[in-house]
């Protein structure tokens, strides 16, 4: 999973969270469960995490639980 600019389309859930929208689709959410959205910053690395309660696999590249972009 990853985090991507995009408009809300029919077949997405939004969520809002201290000022910010997220949508995600109906089905991947009910595939994945609760995901969860966090600002890291490790020494000069800094981006964004995405968590789900089921990770989802995406090939061979997948980082399995957590995912930074």
């Amino acid at each position: 999973m990853a985090l991507a600019l995009d408009e809300p389309k029919d077949s997405d859930e939004q969520f809002a969270n201290q000022g910010l929208t997220y949508l995600i689709d109906k089905d991947l959410h009910a595939t994945v469960g609760k995901v969860t959205v966090d600002f890291m910053e490790e020494g000069w690395r800094s981006g964004f995490s995405v968590r789900s309660e089921n990770p989802v696999s995406t090939g061979p590249s997948a980082c399995g639980t957590s995912c930074s972009c």
